[in-house]
C-alpha cells in the first residue's frame, strides 16, 4: 500500500524567458493559482526587461503570482536536480536564445539547466516558442529539442472558438499547454465536444 501521506504536492516549473509574450507565462501562473498544482517560477533577467515594455506589473507582482520563484542565476535550485520531483516545465514564452540552450545542454542558468534536468529525468517540457519567421537554424534547433523529447507548442491562436479578445486567445492557448500534463484549466473551447 502507498502511503500518500508521503507523496509529494503535485508541482509545475514555469520558466519566463525573454521572448515577446510574457503575458503567457503571467496568465499561466495566475490560472493556476486556484489549483492544487504548486508553481515553481523562474524569470530571466531578459523576462523582466521585456515584462517592463509588455506589462505594467511589477517584477515582485509576477513573481508573487507563483507558490516558489528562484532568481535566474541560482543554479542550485531544488528544481536544478532530478530527485526534486515535478510533473515538468512549461516555458512561457521561450526565446530561440533559451531553447538554443536547452538544446545543447548549456546550463549556466537555471531555466535552461531546470529543463535540462525536466528532460533527463523524461518528464514534460513544453516550450511555447516565440518567433517568427523561422530560418534553418531555429528549426534545426527546433528538432533537437524535440528529438531530446521535448514538445514545441508555439503560442498559435485557435480562432474556431470565435474568439473576441486577445485574453480569451491566451486562456486558450494556455489551456492547451496545460493540456498536455492532463491538467484541464476550463479555459478552452474544444472542438465538437458540446452536443449538437
Amino acid at each position: 500500500m502507498v502511503n500518500t501521506d508521503s507523496l509529494p504536492p503535485t508541482r509545475l516549473i514555469v520558466g519566463i524567458s525573454g521572448a515577446s509574450g510574457v503575458r503567457y507565462g503571467i496568465r499561466l501562473l495566475e490560472i493556476l493559482r486556484d489549483t492544487p498544482i504548486e508553481t515553481h517560477l523562474v524569470l530571466t533577467r531578459s523576462a523582466e526587461i521585456t515584462a517592463a515594455h509588455e506589462t505594467r506589473m511589477k517584477i515582485d507582482a509576477i513573481r508573487s503570482l507563483a507558490d516558489v520563484w528562484y532568481k535566474a542565476e541560482d543554479i542550485a535550485a531544488p528544481i536544478s536536480s532530478g530527485s526534486y520531483r515535478t510533473i515538468g516545465m512549461i516555458v512561457a514564452p521561450c526565446s530561440i536564445k533559451s531553447m538554443s540552450e536547452i538544446a545543447t545542454s548549456l546550463t549556466s542558468g537555471l531555466l535552461a539547466r531546470a529543463a535540462d534536468v525536466t528532460l533527463k529525468e523524461r518528464r514534460r517540457l513544453v516550450l511555447m516558442v516565440r518567433e517568427t519567421p523561422l530560418h534553418l537554424g531555429h528549426l534545426r534547433t527546433m528538432t533537437a529539442v524535440a528529438e531530446m523529447g521535448a514538445v514545441i507548442a508555439p503560442p498559435v491562436p485557435a480562432f474556431y472558438a470565435n474568439p473576441t479578445t486577445i485574453e480569451e486567445m491566451i486562456d486558450h492557448t494556455i489551456g492547451r499547454a496545460l493540456d498536455l500534463f492532463d491538467i484541464d484549466a476550463g479555459t478552452v473551447s474544444r472542438w465538437k465536444e458540446t452536443a449538437q
